[in-house]
């Protein structure tokens, strides 16, 4: 039996022996409210990244601190202790959580962890406190079991990822020192299925954010007084979102779609190898047919490899009971595209509201604000990291993973590869169907407890790579 088997074997006892008292932790940090995009949140936010702060020194992590932000703090720490032979690892998630609404839609109130079915019910549970919760409880496994681990490990842990890139972007380009690492490893993401096939993600969807306001009179006016005489900022609003796309779902805005990269023959061929029941994935959202689309690609292509076009929210005007016949002061709306390889964020932008200003009637006044945006990324199916990171999920779920890119946004994976040169693996644990956004948000107890037996996996497999192989140099 080698020392790295022997360290596992410690480590995963170690796991079992503490299973009750870790279930407790992950219950404490579920119930921190740590919503990144409200304002009023702000301190509930600086106080999960504080928790995280001090349960990275009890775990025997070094140097633990908050760094500040245009935002919300990131959490960084290290163990460097496994010499110069052995690679230095970053490990990435993200402690912050989207809003909660519709709050009536919860059966629990969302920050009262409700354990269920063998799941945990909670916001964060999946997307993301329950995966970081994982790694710090897989490191403690190692350094409390073992008293060391076989690779050296960077901590890296943001508050905004939910939010706004601006802060992780400008953190990666102003500290380097903190975060430098030979691979980074990611877990914000999701099984292929709910019957335990594990998933490496290896591309990853950009993403453009805006939020749009119309106004047209100084108040709201009697539509029956100023009807077809004040053009009505609601329906100038309606018209322009039902503009931005055609039939077939493609955005209509000029330059759009000039960076695109195609799929590949290769990428081709592996979306087709990849299982997917489309019938249950209508059962599964409730949907009784999926939307036409873009009729060169599939539905699985359409999900995580071409562009997106959504209204996220609308409001103006009257919603109360009964009927109020106004004209609103105005109407608004957030809405936003996910992009591909190798669309720029910056320039779809710029080429939305310009687009916007150049198509709105004369009759109202634009608003139009940039909320965040986040570059696409892909890492490549032949990096080292991906067959070692394959062989740890494989030892650990009994079956080879799937390769697939996401539909979703997770902008450092960009930012540590266009500033620092370094390649994600990104495995995720939580479910497909688990309510990542929306209410009664889930993370399967099976993938919590099998995750971590992978990650302890994980840094004995990379930690027999050298760090130039890791580089890819």
């Amino acid at each position: 039996m080698t020392i790295e088997t022997r360290g596992v074997d410690a480590a995963l006892s170690y796991l079992r022996d503490h299973a009750d008292e870790h279930l407790k932790g992950l219950d404490e940090f579920l119930r921190l409210e740590s919503i990144s995009a409200d304002l009023e949140r702000k301190e509930d936010v600086r106080r999960t990244a504080q928790w995280v702060a001090d349960e990275l020194t009890s775990i025997g992590a070094e140097h633990a601190q908050l760094n500040e932000t245009v935002g919300h703090p990131i959490v960084t720490a290290d163990w460097l202790h496994a010499g110069p032979d052995a690679p230095t690892i970053l490990v990435y998630c993200h402690y912050d959580v989207q809003p909660v609404d519709p709050l009536d839609e919860w059966i629990r109130p969302p920050f009262e962890p409700r354990y269920e079915d063998d799941r945990v019910y909670a916001r964060g549970s999946g997307d993301d406190k329950g995966q970081l919760f994982m790694h710090l409880k897989a490191a403690e496994a190692w350094l409390e079991g073992t008293g060391s681990l076989p690779v050296n490990l960077r901590f890296f842990f943001e508050g905004d990822e939910e939010h706004d890139s601006r802060p992780v972007e400008g953190f990666v380009k102003a500290h380097p020192e903190l975060i430098e690492a030979d691979l980074c490893i990611v877990s914000d993401s999701d099984m292929h299925d709910d019957e335990g096939t594990p998933a490496i993600t290896y591309g990853l969807r950009g993403i453009a954010y805006w939020e749009l306001k119309v106004r047209g009179p100084f108040q709201d006016l009697h539509s029956g007084s100023y009807g077809n005489g004040v053009d009505n900022p609601a329906n100038v609003l309606i018209r322009l979102l039902a503009s931005l796309t055609d039939e077939q779902g493609r955005v209509t805005v000029p330059g759009f779609y000039d960076r695109v990269r195609e799929l590949s023959a290769e990428e081709r061929e592996a979306y087709a190898a990849i299982p997917f029941d489309e019938e249950k994935w209508r059962s599964d959202i409730g949907v009784k047919a999926s939307m036409d689309g873009e009729p060169d690609y599939t539905l699985l292509e359409r999900l995580s490899a071409r562009p997106t076009f959504d209204i996220n929210g609308l409001w103006g005007g009257y919603s109360g009971e009964g009927s109020k016949t106004i004209i609103p002061a105005f109407a608004a709306a957030k809405f936003s595209t996910r992009l591909v390889p190798d669309q720029d964020h910056e320039e779809i932008e710029r080429l939305m509201v310009e687009h916007l200003r150049r198509i709105a009637p004369q009759t109202v006044e634009l608003e139009v604000k940039v909320i965040h945006g986040g570059h696409p990324a892909m890492t490549p199916l032949d990096h080292p990291g991906m067959a070692l990171a394959a062989e740890a999920l494989r030892q650990a779920f009994g079956k080879d993973p799937v390769f697939h890119r996401s539909g979703g946004s997770i902008p450092v994976v960009a930012a540590l590869d266009q500033q620092l040169g370094m390649e994600t693996v990104m495995v995720g644990f939580s479910s497909p169907n688990g309510n990542f956004h929306a209410p009664n948000e889930w993370m399967p107890l099976a993938n919590y407890r099998v995750g971590m037996d992978a990650i302890v996996r994980l840094w004995a497999i990379l930690g027999e790579a050298s760090p130039a192989e890791l580089r890819g140099s």
